[in-house]
């Protein structure tokens, strides 16, 4: 048996639920999770379906079978392969905790994805990348060579066939072109506070500021510096005796964390964009298991 999930968005209306569930019952597909949301602010609606098929019907015809389904509600919908690993293509710079995290994640397989290479516009994790057999493409950006790199970037992207791209800590702006081409495609991680701290040092500002509590926000990368549509959050609780090093460990820990919820939930099409925001559904039943436990 076959493990499939399929995603649904369209205009909220009478009887989406009993068609879908009534065509994947007659395809001899049985439901093990399913979960839906009706946005009654946007008239919009969102399900998440996870199912087996019992009789050996394939992605193919249950996509064809589908569209006759799926015209009367005006549906935007997938079909996804449960096994499948999507190729992931992550970047970093000098900050290596979030790398080291997703590797390992990657390597006890709890985080199931194909990872196609890492770029850095530095060296510091080539031998660390290229000791768990995963190619290394080092792309220096300064303000002269930005275009040129950004332009080997677009290269490696269509070379490796990724189909997501997640910034790990990587401390260069991508251009609008990039943000637009891979739109709901590449997530970035960032410290969050209250309240807000940007340019230099954020932590000694808020250490300064007598921060109570220190967070992370992963989002989808828009034109629009880190306001694109947020899909995980976390926050840690600070005290007036721990340190500015305290803080920037703290949120070393958090930002890790966060960062591989959101790809988690994004590879197993957990998340809808919903306008600005994102409609983020919580994990099927075993989703979390790895091959090495412990």
């Amino acid at each position: 048996m076959k493990d499939f999930v399929l995603t649904v968005t369209c205009p909220s209306t009478r009887g989406i639920v009993a068609a879908i569930s009534g065509y994947l019952a007659a395809e001899g597909c049985n439901i093990i999770d399913s979960s839906q949301f009706d946005d009654l602010e946007t008239g919009r609606f969102f399900i998440r379906i996870s199912f087996i098929s019992e009789t050996g019907t394939g992605l193919d015809a249950l996509r064809e079978g589908f569209a006759g389904i799926a015209a009367p509600f005006d549906m935007d919908y997938s079909f996804h392969d449960g096994e499948y690993r999507l190729k992931t293509l992550i970047m970093v710079s000098r900050f290596g905790h979030c790398l080291n995290d997703l590797l390992y994640r990657w390597r006890i397989g709890a985080l199931p994805i194909d990872i196609v290479g890492v770029v850095s516009n530095h060296l510091d994790y080539q031998k660390l990348v290229v000791n768990h057999d995963i190619p290394f493409y080092h792309i220096p950006v300064t303000k002269e060579t930005k275009p040129a790199a950004e332009a080997r970037l677009f290269e490696l992207i269509d070379q490796t066939e990724a189909e997501l791209v997640v910034l790990a800590r990587y401390m260069q702006v991508l251009s609008d072109d990039l943000c637009r081409k891979m739109v709901g495609q590449v997530i970035n991680i960032h410290h969050s506070f209250l309240p807000s701290f940007k340019g230099a040092n954020p932590y000694k500002q808020a250490y300064q500021r007598g921060v109570k509590l220190i967070g992370a926000t992963a989002h989808y990368v828009t034109p629009e510096l880190d306001e694109g549509p947020i899909i995980e959050q976390e926050t840690v609780r600070i005290t007036h005796a721990q340190s500015p090093q305290d803080y920037v460990a703290l949120g070393r820990d958090v930002e890790a964390l966060v960062l591989a919820r959101a790809i988690h939930a994004h590879i197993h099409h957990r998340v809808f964009v919903n306008g600005n925001r994102t409609v983020v559904f919580p994990p099927s039943a075993g989703s979390y298991a790895s091959e090495r436990m412990g």
